[in-house]
């Protein structure tokens, strides 16, 4: 058991039956004993995320997530289809259940399923990853490392902002966490 202490930035606890991650904590210590915690956590079933109020001496379950490693297959328009390295059996998991997790894919990525209670609810993106910059406007000739940015659509159809001397065909490195670009590959 947790209690409203124990729950720090990424653990993982059940409240009101449902697996929740703490987003954000903050406690505030109060004149005597004990404290109030102000979490933001997010709802590991559906995306949505929730703020609260709990006490230092609540008590919460932690979420039982097993991490396993699948390959991603395709996207057939609707579901994102995932195959387990280890049994070959295929998931399929929806763009809303994937909450922008999708524009990092590319076939054929490793990634790692989070499961709660054996069934596949969301995929744990590697910090960064490499896609193809697909479209983006002519650099000039004086465009340099130091200056302006504009918009390129990458392999997945995402769109982030690049630096000038950036081209269609490079392998952009992108954070997946703040959609920034990072360098060049």
């Amino acid at each position: 058991m947790y209690n409203g202490n124990d729950l720090k930035v990424g653990k993982k606890f059940i409240m009101d039956d449902m697996p929740f991650e703490i987003m954000s904590y903050a406690q505030k210590v109060m004149w005597r004993g004990g404290s109030i915690i102000n979490i933001k956590a997010k709802n590991l079933l559906n995306g949505g995320t929730i703020a609260k109020t709990i006490s230092d001496t609540d008590k919460y379950s932690p979420a039982d997530i097993a991490m396993k490693s699948y390959d991603y297959l395709y996207n057939d328009g609707i579901n994102y289809m995932f195959m387990s390295q280890e049994t070959y059996e295929q998931v399929e998991l929806s763009k809303e259940t994937l909450d922008g997790a999708e524009m990092f894919l590319n076939d054929g990525d490793k990634v790692k399923l989070q499961e709660f209670n054996g069934n596949p609810i969301n995929i744990e993106l590697d910090p960064s990853c490499a896609l193809e910059v697909i479209e983006t406007p002519p650099g000039e000739k004086w465009d340099t490392a130091t200056g302006g940015k504009k918009p390129a659509t990458l392999s997945t159809g995402l769109v982030i902002q690049v630096p000038l001397f950036i081209k269609e065909g490079d392998v952009i490195k992108v954070d997946t966490r703040t959609r920034d670009y990072v360098s060049r590959v």
